[in-house]
């Protein structure tokens, strides 16, 4: 059955159809989520929030896009307001000690294949810029895991965000310049021959 169906068919209180929307995007949807918060809890608590959100608002989708371009853009915003509140809620120092398991925001580990010492530099330069994306806004945060995790193309970000190409392009590079600033502040990169502090 093609994603069209099932949405028709989800659209008329078919709960066998809309679970299998679930089951086609849930990975996605679960890792969008645990990208743009960097919390695997909250990943899972926001992914299913996103699910809720689409059950309840699929008469709200027309099918201008695909039923996961759609449900990228509802799991974008439903993380993009959480980042908002947790950022007023937490009136401490953005900086965000990734070691600190109580805090529960852990950097990924890297794949156990490599040498000891590659996987702490990988770790350290992962930490770094995990530290780096807490720090930037959260419409540059989510412009950048969709573009340099997710692989979406300037157009596909531009449905899910509903910006024009030209927009998106802007936004990615300014996101791109914060994410290097914050980067060079920590020391934990160097900057060209033309960078200035």
């Amino acid at each position: 059955m093609t994603e069209q169906e099932l949405v028709q068919r989800a659209r008329k209180g078919d709960e066998l159809a809309f679970e299998q929307l679930v089951t086609d995007n849930e990975k996605r949807i679960y890792n969008l989520c645990c990208r743009l918060t960097g919390n695997p809890d909250d990943g899972a608590e926001l992914a299913q929030e996103a699910f809720l959100n689409a059950w309840r608002g699929l008469e709200k989708f027309h099918g201008e896009s695909s039923f996961a371009t759609w449900l990228y853009r509802l799991t974008s915003n439903v993380c993009i307001d959480f980042l908002r509140k947790e950022k007023r809620r937490r009136s401490l120092s953005m900086t965000l000690s990734l070691d600190d398991e109580e805090e529960g925001r852990q950097a990924e580990l890297p794949d156990q294949r490599f040498a000891p010492e590659e996987r702490l530099e990988q770790a350290e330069n992962r930490r770094a810029i995990a530290q780096a994306l807490e720090e930037v806004s959260p419409e540059h945060r989510q412009v950048l895991v969709m573009r340099e995790i997710n692989g979406l193309s300037y157009a596909e970000i531009g449905q899910v965000l509903g910006l024009e190409e030209g927009t998106v392009k802007s936004r990615i590079a300014r996101a791109r310049a914060a994410l290097r600033k914050r980067l060079l502040e920590q020391g934990n990169f160097f900057g060209g021959p033309s960078s200035t502090k």
